[in-house]
């Protein structure tokens, strides 16, 4: 699958350290393999998107193996749906979910992410893939081109996806549920607030072919606890007096609430072989 420029949507090709396109435009090779495609005209911050720590606290939780489940959940159903490549996962973080993925399916993977470091982390430890950095409502494929495109807590633009996605493909989206994490959040909030989600959005221009739960318990001891928190939206949000309860802790017992959405461009006829059962 081709790359294309940012600036003028021509093909890049890779010329030594850079990769170029036919117009002159021309993006540097970092020494960790990734490219940046994010010009500065499609940033809203000069940093966007997570931290260095944020991605390094990700990366230590996932390589604990607490969110496994959730890993074999997605490999589980591209194998019984009959996905194939190439992959392009949208909103990659540091890779722990689509560089086994793609291991899984022996198909090519394409990483991005709007953090910089965390495009940086996933190149250091995942060769057999590319990785950039981009924005989301501009992706810089091709159109139909991703057989399998994921978003994993991330977000959703129908009409972007829907454009790259091959007519036969697949989007898999994986959201949290309302009761995700419920044990991190009585520690750190004093009360807490029913906030209904869709889960099951409807997307235009697709299909939804299933919704299967994923749900289980997972334990994390020490400096684990931190790191689970600075993978989420709470880091942005809890107090002073949540920040001391949670490091008063030596381990935390909690339950993972999600849901993974497969969808398929609207229009084309998808049966899969088997039934989808919950993940406990």
């Amino acid at each position: 699958m081709d790359l294309l420029c940012p600036i003028c949507g021509r093909v890049l090709q890779k010329q030594e350290k850079v990769m170029c396109c036919g117009r002159g435009h021309s993006f540097d090779i970092a020494r960790q393999g990734y490219v940046n495609l994010l010009p500065v005209q499609q940033k809203h911050s000069l940093h966007p998107g997570d931290t260095r720590q944020q991605v390094l606290s990700r990366r230590a939780f996932l390589d604990s193996g607490a969110y496994a489940p959730i890993s074999q959940a997605l490999q589980d159903t591209a194998a019984g749906l009959g996905a194939s490549g190439p992959i392009l996962d949208v909103g990659c973080g540091e890779g722990y979910y689509s560089a086994r993925l793609a291991e899984f399916l022996s198909c090519p993977l394409y990483g991005m992410d709007i953090s910089r470091e965390a495009v940086r982390c996933a190149a250091g430890k995942y060769k057999n893939a590319r990785w950039f950095c981009a924005t989301a409502s501009r992706l810089p494929v091709p159109d139909h081109s991703v057989g399998l495109l994921t978003s994993l807590f991330a977000l959703t633009v129908p009409e972007e996806f829907l454009r790259v996605l091959r007519p036969d493909g697949l989007f898999f989206q994986v959201l949290a549920a309302e009761d995700h994490l419920l044990g991190l959040k009585r520690v750190i909030y004093p009360t807490l607030t029913h906030r209904e989600k869709v889960l099951t959005p409807e997307l235009p221009g697709f299909s939804r072919v299933l919704s299967l739960p994923i749900r289980f318990s997972f334990t994390v001891e020490g400096e684990l606890i931190g790191a689970l928190l600075s993978m989420t939206p709470h880091v942005y949000r809890i107090t002073k007096d949540g920040a001391e309860r949670l490091a008063a802790l030596q381990s935390l017992t909690d339950t993972a609430s999600c849901i993974l959405n497969v969808y398929a461009p609207a229009g084309f006829d998808f049966t899969f072989p088997r039934k989808a059962d919950t993940i406990r």
